[in-house]
């Protein structure tokens, strides 16, 4: 389960972020997750908050913004989007040469902060 070491790794960078502006805690992160990040919401959810403790963000909410799928087929030219995590196939022409636009994104998007 990497889902822990990336909640580690949150807690870590928004912690920095909240003491370098003097700031006493964290109530709100924001990140966006790509669907084909590998990433699981569900398990990142529950990593955050069994670790969260003893640091700024021990009273925080983790927010999941999730990222479709999305890319160019080289074949039939067009733009895609799905749902789905895995693109094996153009969803459109079922041509097998695309491009990946969106969906592998793992990134801290803001934070609320406490005085």
């Amino acid at each position: 389960m990497h889902e822990v070491s990336i909640a580690q790794s949150i807690i870590e960078i928004v912690s920095g972020q909240c003491r370098k502006g003097g700031y006493s805690g964290i109530t709100s992160i924001r990140v966006r997750i790509g669907r084909a990040s590998g990433i699981m919401p569900d398990a990142l959810l529950f990593a955050f908050d069994a670790i969260k403790v003893e640091s700024p963000a021990t009273g925080a909410v983790l927010e999941i913004e999730e990222v479709c799928v999305s890319g160019r087929c080289r074949d039939c030219g067009r733009d895609f989007s799905v749902e789905e995590e895995y693109v094996l196939n153009c969803p459109l022409c079922g041509g097998p040469a695309f491009e990946i636009k969106t969906g592998r994104e793992m990134e801290i998007i803001d934070m609320e902060v406490t005085e």
